[in-house]
């Protein structure tokens, strides 16, 4: 059945064009089948926006290297016997994070975090479950519409590669290093949520009432730059977690005394001050933040002032009053030198802006699925 390109008719006469198909034009099982689809990709969502909460735990605890193999299977059974306890703690034993970090740790310490690093571990792979075996049983049953079934396979393809850059992020702190690289862990982050924007998207695109009204279309290029720049700035946020750049320069609007510090380009070659300077990759997350607010409080103002985008406001207003708070967090973690609660909340707020933005580019391109 395709998609009908007429528009119907919106309120005071204005033009709206269904994000998928009309919903007039689709029969009932398709309807239901649209909803069951939307609500699994909801979950696995809610299961990333949780995986990115657990990672950050993971890594503010620094339990990310007590687990010092890959088992993608056997690894699911964690130690169940004294034995093999010893048998775990003597392999953390053998890497450079205990030996110079940690030496001396008791087993009970190594428990804490070995449990940390396991249930992230065990999250990743319940993903994978509930993402592959009901997209099977969904494809099966004739219910996933042709113009869908790419986008799950890329969707699951791209989980997949989430679990190998996880492995690879670990191995680069398990022989010359006490930390992984913040180049692996940044990478690992951003994979995540561009995973998560990449499903919201898709189960955003299967609600029935969504709709797009055409002049909202104006405000698409900045509703896009703006998704660009929040996916930025939490990469630069992983840069920051992988240095341990926030438990320094704990003061704020100033560094170091100033609002440019001095020794933001203090290392050679230049480029590596972006990725390996303290001090400048924590003043260049706090520049991204401002950037963030500014694109946003402009592209609400521009919604809100504009009268045929009415259905924007309500996404317009969450998405300022989202970005106020995640910038209230940043600044309470950072004075407050990175308590586990209050860095959890600012990771947590980050997934929600995101959502909001991928809303909003939903609501200003919807185009018909199919």
């Amino acid at each position: 059945m395709g998609a009908k390109s007429d528009m119907t008719t919106g309120i005071a006469g204005q033009e709206i064009r269904p994000s998928t198909e009309n919903a007039a034009t689709l029969s009932n099982r398709e309807l239901r089948n649209r909803a069951l689809i939307r609500g699994w990709l909801y979950l696995v969502c809610l299961m990333i926006f949780a995986m990115v909460v657990v990672g950050g735990a993971t890594r503010l605890t620094e339990s990310g290297l007590s687990i010092t193999e890959w088992k993608p299977i056997h690894g699911v059974i964690p130690p169940l016997g004294e034995a093999e306890w010893q048998e775990e703690f003597a392999k953390y034993r053998e890497i450079p994070e205990y030996k110079i970090v940690n030496n001396g740790m008791s087993l009970d310490e190594f428990k804490f975090i070995f449990w940390w690093e396991w249930s992230h571990r065990l999250l990743g792979r319940l993903i994978g479950v509930v993402f592959f075996v009901p997209m099977v049983w969904f494809w099966a049953r004739g219910m996933v519409e042709p113009w869908l079934k790419p986008r799950l396979v890329a969707g699951f393809l791209l989980g997949g590669l989430q679990g190998a850059v996880g492995w690879w992020m670990v191995a680069s702190g398990l022989v010359e290093r006490t930390d992984v690289s913040q180049y692996r862990l940044a990478t690992h982050l951003t994979l995540a949520i561009v995973i998560f924007a990449y499903l919201f998207h898709l189960a955003r695109r299967l609600a029935p009432g969504l709709t797009t009204i055409r002049e909202a279309g104006r405000h698409a290029t900045l509703a896009k730059l703006l998704l660009v720049l929040v996916i930025f700035q939490i990469f630069l946020g992983g840069l920051v977690a992988g240095l341990n750049a926030g438990l320094t320069f704990n003061t704020w609007p100033l560094m170091d005394g100033q609002f440019v510090p001095k020794g933001l380009m203090a290392m050679s070659p230049a480029w590596a001050n972006f990725f390996e300077n303290v001090m400048t990759v924590q003043f260049q997350h706090r520049m991204a933040a401002y950037l963030v607010v500014v694109v946003t409080v402009w592209l609400s103002i521009r919604v809100l002032r504009d009268r045929a985008s009415s259905t924007l406001h309500m996404p317009a207003m969450l998405l300022v009053a989202a970005v106020f708070l995640q910038v209230m967090l940043g600044i309470a973690t950072l004075l407050k030198h990175v308590p586990l609660d209050y860095a959890l909340g600012h990771q947590a707020g980050a997934v929600l802006l995101l959502a909001l933005a991928v809303e909003m580019v939903v609501r200003t391109g919807a185009r018909p699925a199919a």
